[in-house]
């Protein structure tokens, strides 16, 4: 199931992807869930499946206006470096264990929204990620117990403003200026993704491909990450876990390759979906 978060009639909505259209799920259950995160509190996606099935779409896919996946997530943790060819070309050493930081919500935006370039920066570097979105509360929770908490899976892409990103060793003001996260299409839940660590990921930017790589090469894969983060913090329904990038940055390349006004980027990952992303200087 294809879950999505989007506007109609100017309020925000969510429901499930069937075909080219999409049934308004929320409208059909009467408002009994605000929203995804509402949803995944209330562990109802079967109750979110069971009202789409058999129905008529309410609206095309194609000019529904869409929020990123989660429009709400109390947490946005980051994994850095979690590739070998992006550490490498990063210049830095392995790792012990993950490298964590975090986003805000303000700096995500929707499938087809406009990642914005600020104006206080040309380094507005692209990072195709697998997004992990949490089902269930999960506090030291075993690798063994890890896939249990997921709810899904989506693109992200973690855009980074590189220098701003070096002022410290801290990476949060690089990963956080408005606008510049893409997070989309979709939530693909996690039964239709057995093995999320076996998937194409890919960055294209205006067609050309930038990264290319496979889940599979992640340093530390997503049952370390979970136990590694739910060591120190409970994950809650509607939390999102970034997973890392491959090598490919722009910021490592000769020469190095940022994000302009008129560009487009997307991201596609296998089983998963494509996000796409014009630049727009903010």
């Amino acid at each position: 199931m294809k879950v999505v978060s989007f506007v109609r009639n100017g309020k925000s909505s969510y429901g499930v992807v069937s075909g080219d259209g999409i049934v308004d799920v929320g409208a059909k259950l009467g408002g009994k869930y605000a929203d995804l995160v509402a949803v995944l509190k209330a562990g109802a996606l079967a109750e979110v499946e069971s009202a789409a099935k058999g129905v008529t779409a309410d609206m095309k896919l194609d000019g529904t206006t869409l929020l990123p996946v989660v429009p709400n997530p109390g947490k946005i943790v980051c994994v850095g470096v979690n590739y070998d060819e992006h550490r490498r070309e990063m210049g830095r050493e392995p790792p012990g264990h993950p490298t964590i930081f975090v986003r805000f919500p303000e700096s995500q935006v929707a499938h087809n929204q406009p990642l914005l370039k600020p104006a206080e920066s040309d380094k507005l570097d692209y990072e195709a990620e697998l997004a992990v979105i949490i089902g269930k509360r999960g506090y030291k929770v075993s690798e063994n117990d890890a896939f249990s908490i997921i709810a899904g899976y989506s693109c992200y892409n973690d855009g980074s403003v590189r220098d701003w990103q070096t002022h410290t060793g801290q990476f949060t003001p690089g990963k956080n200026f408005v606008a510049t996260g893409g997070f989309g299409p979709w939530m693909v839940t996690a039964d239709e993704i057995p093995d999320p660590q076996a998937l194409a990921i890919e960055s294209r930017l205006n067609g050309q491909v930038m990264q290319k790589s496979n889940t599979e090469l992640m340093t530390f894969n997503i049952r370390k990450i979970i136990k590694y983060v739910t060591t120190f913090t409970p994950l809650e329904p509607g939390d999102v876990i970034a997973t890392g990038t491959p090598g490919g940055v722009g910021t490592k390349r000769n020469p190095p390759v940022y994000m302009k006004d008129g560009d487009i980027i997307e991201i596609e990952i296998e089983k998963v979906g494509l996000l796409r992303n014009p630049v727009k200087n903010a």
